[in-house]
């Protein structure tokens, strides 16, 4: 199966929620199958809740485009509900950057 456009609307619409909440994205990887986003979020915000904006935002901004992905995705779900997210306060952020950089090949789903 071949996503034409998906990555770089997935980046775009990722970037708009980033850009809405004030959100300072650091580094972004696109991989095969997850997404490494290394992210600044205000003070007041749960972790939760920023994963809930990106997942639930670019979900729909994808889907709505790109309406012939719900019959490839989990009842319609893009995003699956695992997660996983790191405080950084024990690292520098040249390391978290190191770790995020393409190592992993890129899907070229543009």
């Amino acid at each position: 199966m071949k996503f034409i456009g998906i990555r770089a609307d997935c980046e775009r619409f990722i970037r708009e929620v980033a850009e809405k909440y004030r959100f300072s994205i650091y580094e972004l990887h696109i991989a095969v199958d997850h997404i490494y986003l290394f992210v600044e979020m205000p003070p007041t915000m749960s972790v939760s809740k920023a994963l809930q904006l990106f997942k639930g935002y670019s979900a729909f901004k994808l889907l709505h485009k790109h309406p012939w992905l719900r019959k490839h995705f989990r009842k319609g779900h893009f995003w699956s509900l695992g997660k996983f997210f790191r405080s950084v306060d024990n690292t520098t952020s040249e390391a978290v950057k190191h770790h995020i950089s393409p190592s992993q090949p890129w899907v070229d789903l543009s």
